[in-house]
């Protein structure tokens, strides 16, 4: 299984809104999209990403929906480099980007901001990677062991770039054991208090890529996955299953 992740879905209520706000400040350009005839999606990256880089899905249902980003997803970060988070996050706030938290307030070792609809958006300083591409996705888990155990049994996963153990929670990093560094990380972030969390509907999924869609599917079954929506019931183009916090994970093969 390859098990790379190739991109993270989130929802939209305004898509040309959205589609401005991307590529306007994060210099995102058009990757692909898919037109149907209830929803459209769009999928997003900086000019120079690497092979191996995630996109941004944005999807739009069609009509005057409205969402809920709940808590149970935490952000996308996207990379700059390791002397420009300053200068980057003064470029978003002369651009009119609303100011949710600067550098100074995160120890000057990162930063946030929020798109239109109230994703999230973490700027970190890495020194690898086209400036803006995704660097990790963050997601909050009930139970570390459990959340662990899930990446490493059902998609081979390993801690990437450490760990981060702090008084009130803790934060892995997961990924393919060889998958290059430019690949986009999930964060796994757990805290200490036992709390639960919504999912909410503002937030769709994560995407790994697989080598045969069938294949890695039986393995997920073998390795006792949620079977949640099989290759034979999305026309063999993809199939989804859940993480134990019921997360959705989309399996694909991209040629």
């Amino acid at each position: 299984m390859d098990g790379t992740f190739d991109h993270v879905m989130i929802r939209v209520e305004d898509l040309a809104e959205s589609l401005d706000w991307y590529q306007t400040h994060l210099n995102y350009e058009e990757k692909g999209r898919w037109e149907a005839d209830t929803f459209t999606n769009v999928y997003l990256g900086p000019e120079g990403m690497h092979e191996d880089g995630a996109t941004l899905e944005l999807t739009y249902n069609h009509g005057d929906r409205t969402y809920e980003i709940g808590d149970a997803w935490g952000h996308i970060a996207v990379r700059v480099p390791e002397d420009a988070l300053q200068e980057s996050y003064d470029q978003l706030m002369e651009e009119g980007v609303d100011d949710y938290r600067d550098p100074e307030s995160c120890g000057n070792r990162y930063a946030f901001v929020k798109d239109p609809d109230g994703h999230e958006i973490e700027i970190v300083k890495r020194d690898y990677g086209a400036k803006w591409s995704i660097d990790h996705t963050m997601i909050r888990v009930e139970d570390a062991d459990e959340a662990l155990g899930y990446w490493t049994r059902k998609f081979e996963h390993a801690e990437a770039r450490g760990r981060w153990e702090a008084d009130s929670f803790a934060n892995y990093f997961m990924a393919p054991e060889d998958a290059p560094k430019e690949a986009m990380k999930l964060e796994l972030t757990y805290n200490y208090d036992g709390r639960e969390y919504t999912m909410g509907d503002g937030w769709g999924h994560l995407c790994v890529r697989v080598d045969d869609l069938d294949e890695a599917w039986e393995q997920l079954m073998v390795r006792e996955a949620p079977d949640y929506r099989d290759p034979e019931s999305c026309d063999h183009n993809y199939a989804f299953t859940k993480d134990q916090d019921g997360h959705e994970i989309e399996l694909l093969v991209r040629e």
